[in-house]
């Protein structure tokens, strides 16, 4: 766990390499509440019965966004952070690489690509690579933007 609590500690943390998460389940329950929270009930995802049988995945998988949306957990089990606030400023790049089926494990590869002052406050580039247990491609890739008052 590295820790972040002034714009050096960040700037000294650009391209010193990727920390790991631990790893995560995407379950079909996890799955089901993102469903219902997003308005996304594609059978893909939700039709077990149906999946494994139409699906060429031969199951339900998660959606991308869901994947996408455990982007600040892994940060967050990666980096203590001690600011007076932070915010999430987007993403400049997204890739879902690989699908992930549920019941699969999920871990982020993190790093610190910069760290440059903007408008008061200081914004961070991270790269994410989101690994899939048992499988040599990532689910995603993605570039996550931060922005943090310390």
């Amino acid at each position: 766990m590295k820790r972040i609590t002034s714009p050096s500690d960040a700037q000294a943390l650009v391209d010193q390499g990727a920390l790991l998460s631990p790893w995560t389940e995407v379950g079909q329950k996890r799955i089901d509440e993102f469903a219902t929270a997003t308005g996304d009930r594609q059978w893909i995802h939700v039709d077990v019965e149906r999946a494994s049988v139409e699906s060429p995945f031969r199951g339900t998988v998660a959606h991308g966004f869901l994947t996408l949306s455990l982007l600040p957990y892994f940060l967050d089990s990666c980096i203590e952070f001690k600011q007076k606030m932070a915010v999430n400023y987007g993403l400049n790049r997204v890739r879902f690489i690989t699908p992930v089926p549920s019941g699969s494990r999920v871990r982020g590869q993190i790093a610190l690509i910069s760290a440059e002052e903007a408008s008061g406050t200081w914004q961070l580039a991270w790269s994410i690579v989101v690994e899939l247990d048992g499988s040599v491609r990532p689910a995603c890739v993605a570039e996550m933007l931060t922005r943090h008052v310390f």
